[in-house]
């Protein structure tokens, strides 16, 4: 399967540091279309503003937090089918349950790296292709 690169990519985090790292890795994995919002509330203008293919999002975050941010999305009908990759520090199997029953198509636990990035970005696509492609019952 191959990934539309030219997608575009929302990338949330309030670490500005994190933020260039991220866009800059996108693009050096080439992703040119790379859009970056400092905190959910940002986010959520910019999903009202913009279509994106895929939103970044760190996980905590001050105000809207990375799963606020997911259950905001999964509400409304036009960013209901966005995919969305949650980036967490935390361990805690609470904290991942939470996330997945908010609807994340995947996470990565920080520090990750290009071939994390990489390796989740397909998976994503890869599940959403299958669920496509799956014989309606």
């Amino acid at each position: 399967m191959e990934i539309d690169k030219e997608m575009n990519i929302l990338v949330v985090d309030d670490s500005m540091l994190i933020r260039s790292v991220a866009k800059k890795i996108l693009k050096n994995l080439g992703f040119p279309n790379v859009t970056l919002a400092d905190d959910g509330s940002t986010a959520l203008e910019k999903l009202n503003e913009q279509t994106f293919n895929l939103v970044i999002a760190d996980m905590n975050m001050p105000e809207i937090s990375g799963i606020e941010l997911l259950k905001k999305m999964r509400e409304k009908e036009e960013t209901r089918q966005i995919p969305f990759l949650l980036v967490t520090a935390e361990e805690s199997q609470d904290e991942i349950m939470t996330a997945i029953r908010a609807g994340v198509n995947n996470y990565m636990q920080k520090p990750w790296n290009v071939k994390t990035l990489m390796a989740k970005i397909e998976r994503i696509y890869q599940f959403e292709e299958e669920k496509r492609n799956r014989p309606k019952i």
